[in-house]
């Protein structure tokens, strides 16, 4: 695939993600300094990884948030888990590769991973009915 069409592929799919709001947030933040790093990231992890036909955006969420778990990413965590409004990934999915996390990675990543969950699925539920 050439770059540019992995670049739109990837911009396609971090929109349906992510959102509209977030990507038009990030894109407007981007500067000199991080241009290269974004492209670097819409094309190799969005328009490559993200857009591969073997897993479902369901299923990548949910691994997506156990490795950041693991990896202690608080704020990617959180991101990730908002995006489960449009990548169909459940609480009870969430919940289940937590506990994942905690065998493979240690219970306080996962402890943690929890805290960050909750706290974002709250938020989201509280959005919603506010939108009412």
């Amino acid at each position: 695939m050439a770059d540019e069409t992995r670049f739109e592929a990837g911009m396609a799919v971090r929109r349906a993600v992510l959102g509209d709001a977030h990507v038009d947030r990030a894109s407007a933040a981007i500067t000199p300094f991080d241009a290269d790093f974004q492209r670097f990231i819409t094309e190799g992890a969005w328009g490559s990884v993200w857009a591969r036909p073997h897993f479902t955006r369901r299923e990548r969420s949910i691994v997506t948030i156990a490795l950041l778990a693991a990896l202690g990413q608080d704020e990617e965590v959180a991101m990730h888990v908002r995006a489960t409004a449009n990548t169909g990934a459940s609480e009870a999915d969430i919940s289940e590769a937590l506990l994942h996390v905690a065998v493979y990675a240690g219970v306080p990543a996962a402890n943690h991973a929890i805290k960050i969950a909750k706290r974002t699925f709250a938020e989201m539920k509280a959005d919603r009915e506010g939108a009412r």
